[in-house]
């Protein structure tokens, strides 16, 4: 049987809670949204800023970035939440926020691309994302 000291039992404990935080219980939620897609340029948002997300992130071209509607929010769609979008590759992560008048509504960042964000225009579409068991409310 091997020995173990009292300051590597407790460095094993630390560790295997970590593990246990790791493997946490989470559910996958989803919903039919209305997407639209917006662009960094002034004529498209409410500030001087027009890279400045409401949460204060800076967008660049490229990023995986969406807005969501604040109905959203509460049903773990909040700050950095990681978003799939059917027919869209990868996962967007959720950096901004929409106006209080849009419900159930995503808006995809698609940079300075003018032309992309007319082509896709506006389509129903289904996200889904995950909702840790501790961030978990009665939604």
């Amino acid at each position: 049987m091997i020995k173990i000291s009292k300051l590597k039992w407790h460095t094993l404990t630390a560790i295997s809670l970590l593990l246990l935080i790791d493997r946490e219980v989470y559910l996958i939620k989803s919903l039919e949204v209305m997407a639209t897609a917006y662009n960094s340029v002034t004529s498209q948002t409410d500030t001087d800023s027009p890279n400045q997300a409401a949460w204060g992130d800076f967008l660049k071209p490229g990023m995986k970035a969406i807005a969501v509607s604040r109905d959203l929010i509460p049903l773990g769609l909040g700050y950095k939440a990681e978003v799939e979008i059917e027919g869209l590759p990868g996962n967007f992560i959720v950096l901004d926020k929409m106006h209080q008048r849009k419900k159930k509504a995503i808006d995809i960042y698609m940079g300075q691309d003018l032309s992309a964000a007319r082509k896709w225009g506006r389509k129903k579409v289904t996200i889904k994302w995950k909702v840790y068991r501790n961030s978990m409310s009665s939604n």
